[in-house]
């Protein structure tokens, strides 16, 4: 009971925090193939070749790990069963599992496809904090099937911390008084937002535990690190301000990568990868209403070298030739002829609402414009109602991965909400 009281006190964040989300899914669509098995989903079409996206906890007790290869997870574990992704269906199970949420309160903030925020401060109507919370896991597993974590705090920070501490299934509350006692003797990069380059940072300035970064002198932190040093000192204290943000902000880039299951050495090909990233780069900026002012593209050879270059365009846009007409400009400046390539990306950046940008017209194709616009505006209603594949240019023809983006089903990632209607029965 005193816990029930002291929760009440203040802002109460929840974080919801789906375990092993993709593989979850599956075992709750079938568990007579997937229930207590080891499984991993894997993000190729080329099966031996891809790179597994997720896995249970059965393969993980095995040994095995995101970002390994589906020959290392093999090794590692030969009974692990293979899935391939399914992004329509887990898309279908975050509406539900955040439907519920959402019952709870209108301030729920979806950070990807399988976690969220809830700020039940004023869900007093619902019961004490700790029973919402119990609540919002029990009926996520009874109605879904799905097995989540939660954390309950004071703030966001915290509430995150908490959920990532007992998985699967786990439920703890994370109070400010907690923290000397329960993060002071971790490391600085298990503080959430502190990432491993930033860690490396802090021990050549021999800072290696949360509790030392919270006895830190701030100017310092802030000479070497800027505001964020500051934000580093309170964050270790346990104190986070940022409000749970209800609703969904406009993305600040919109951007796809493909990595290809063999290597492309040809420059021909390359610009048929980057078109089909074009095309879906500026499909999913104008569902969005909006511009792009700069195109980004990203080269990472077999040997996981990465090399990102961007352009800033003479004028926004959301036409795919603009967008593939700048990045093979990059890719062309930037790829020596015949050097193998793993991955192609496109993100495009500084984006504008479309009611809010000017326009520049060029003198020579001024007429031209309204009529290519009319243009787009008529085959983007042709794919929406038929699919992505109802029209495409011969260029876009393939099988490889960059070719199956168009396709909902094989392709997303945890982060790409743009199309994640929520509370939607649809």
């Amino acid at each position: 009971m005193e816990d029930k009281k002291n929760a009440a006190k203040g802002r109460i964040i929840i974080h919801v925090d789906m375990n092993a989300f993709y593989c979850s899914v599956h075992e709750a669509e079938q568990p007579e193939l997937y229930k207590d098995r080891p499984t991993a989903v894997a993000g190729s079409v080329e099966l031996r070749k891809g790179v597994i996206v997720t896995s249970s906890y059965a393969a993980r007790k095995q040994g095995v790990r995101t970002g390994m290869t589906v020959r290392q997870g093999l090794q590692a574990c030969p009974e692990l069963i293979i899935i391939q992704p399914d992004f329509n269906l887990y898309r279908t199970y975050s509406r539900g599992f955040m439907a519920i949420a959402g019952q709870y309160t209108p301030l729920i903030e979806a950070t990807s496809i399988d976690e969220c925020y809830l700020d039940i401060t004023g869900s007093s109507a619902f019961g004490p904090p700790l029973e919402i919370a119990e609540a919002i896991q029990r009926r996520i597993r009874e109605e879904w099937n799905l097995p989540c974590s939660i954390g309950v705090a004071p703030n966001k920070l915290l509430a995150k911390m908490a959920s990532d501490m007992q998985k699967p299934n786990g439920f703890t509350v994370l109070r400010i008084r907690d923290v000397p006692r329960l993060l002071w003797h971790k490391p600085c990069d298990t503080l959430f937002g502190v990432g491993r380059k930033t860690a490396a940072k802090l021990i050549r300035l021999n800072i290696r535990t949360i509790g030392q970064l919270a006895a830190a002198d701030e100017r310092m932190l802030v000479k070497h690190f800027g505001v964020a040093g500051s934000w580093m000192k309170a964050a270790a204290h346990g104190i986070d301000h940022s409000p749970v943000q209800a609703g969904r902000e406009r993305n600040k880039s919109v951007g796809h990568t493909t990595t290809l299951p063999q290597d492309v050495t040809e420059r021909a090909e390359a610009h048929r990868i980057l078109l089909n990233l074009a095309d879906q780069t500026s499909r999913r900026m104008r569902r969005q209403k909006l511009f792009a002012r700069v195109v980004q593209i990203i080269i990472r050879d077999p040997d996981m070298k990465t090399i990102n270059r961007s352009m800033t365009l003479d004028a926004p846009t959301d036409a795919m030739s603009d967008i593939h007409r700048a990045a093979v400009q990059l890719f062309d400046k930037h790829w020596r002829e015949g050097e193998p390539l793993r991955l192609l990306g496109i993100t495009l950046q500084n984006l504008s609402p479309r009611e809010d940008t000017a326009i520049q017209l060029d003198l020579f194709s001024f007429e031209e414009q309204p009529r290519k616009a009319a243009l787009t505006e008529a085959l983007d209603k042709l794919r929406d109602k038929y699919g992505e594949d109802a029209v495409l240019t011969a260029g876009m023809l393939g099988d490889d991965p960059s070719a199956l983006i168009r396709n909902k089903r094989v392709r997303g990632t945890s982060l790409q909400t743009d199309d994640l209607l929520l509370y939607s029965d649809e």
